[in-house]
């Protein structure tokens, strides 16, 4: 993408994120903030080529408002710049998060699913073994019924809020103690015996515009009940740190463990393949 297309996608994103209309002198200020100095002529001069393509319209005075178009367009385009999206995601919550696993308290990353009311027993029933073979991130859990909040996300009517533990939490916890760690990749992981085997499927973090999991769960790959009986395949992540920190960072890994809030199923040695 070269510089004039950047600074017109930077156009777009300041209007769809503006709960208000939005005028050409409040956007060239917005982009001067960015790092990006466009004077306000030519930033109207880019506002009436994208109303011309439909991206947005104007109200009048009170300023232009995205399109569903434009929309879209911003989901689509400029694919290169979403490249490496996945991996910069897992870094920033790492970095936010600070739960203390000596203290329990603080905040921590919250996978959040909505499942229909009819169906909870019967999803707890499924994930009962789950839990019991350790296999979760984690052992705690978070319940919210219709119209309650779960980190600003209100559950809506005839489904209960079920949030469980993020692996990155693990990142977060070992950043915190100085520790530097890469996420490099998702995968599934087989297992046989109860015990790690190979990874047999992987998607890179820093070449994905996509959570590498959840296009695993949508092309069902996965085999978690036959995991629970021992053999079976699972989502997994892998990551990288120093070997130098590798003494350091298995005692904060047990201790996480035994805080409840994650795990490592394998913890492998320099050199050995994944």
């Amino acid at each position: 993408m070269n510089d004039l297309d950047r600074k017109i996608n930077a156009i777009l994103k300041l209007v769809a994120g503006s709960k208000e209309p939005i005028g050409s002198a409040e956007i060239a200020e917005k982009l001067k903030e960015q790092g990006i100095d466009m004077p306000e002529r030519t930033v109207r001069y880019h506002l009436k080529e994208l109303s011309e393509k439909g991206l947005m319209k104007g109200l009048w005075k009170e300023g232009r408002i995205i399109t569903n178009k434009g929309i879209e367009e911003l989901g689509n385009a400029f694919v290169s710049d979403k490249v490496g999206f996945m991996s910069s995601r897992i870094e920033t919550m790492a970095y936010k998060m600070d739960f203390d696993i000596y203290k329990m308290t603080g905040r921590v990353i919250l996978n959040l699913s909505f499942i229909d009311k009819q169906d909870f027993q019967k999803a707890i029933k499924a994930m009962t073994p789950v839990f019991e073979k350790k296999l979760a991130t984690g052992n705690k859990v978070m319940l919210a019924e219709p119209g309650q909040q779960i980190g600003g996300v209100v559950i809506p009517p005839g489904v209960i809020g079920f949030g469980t533990l993020c692996s990155i939490n693990l990142n977060g916890v070992l950043l915190k103690h100085a520790i530097p760690i890469e996420s490099r990749f998702g995968g599934i992981l087989q297992m046989e015996n109860d015990r790690p085997l190979r990874f047999t499927d992987i998607i890179n973090y820093d070449g994905s515009t996509l959570d590498p999991h959840e296009i695993f769960i949508k092309g069902r790959m996965t085999d978690v009940r036959g995991a629970t009986h021992g053999s079976g395949k699972l989502l997994a992540g892998l990551r990288e740190i120093p070997s130098a920190s590798m003494h350091e960072a298995e005692a904060i890994i047990r201790k996480v463990e035994s805080a409840g809030v994650g795990r490592a199923i394998m913890i492998g040695k320099e050199g050995q393949p994944p």
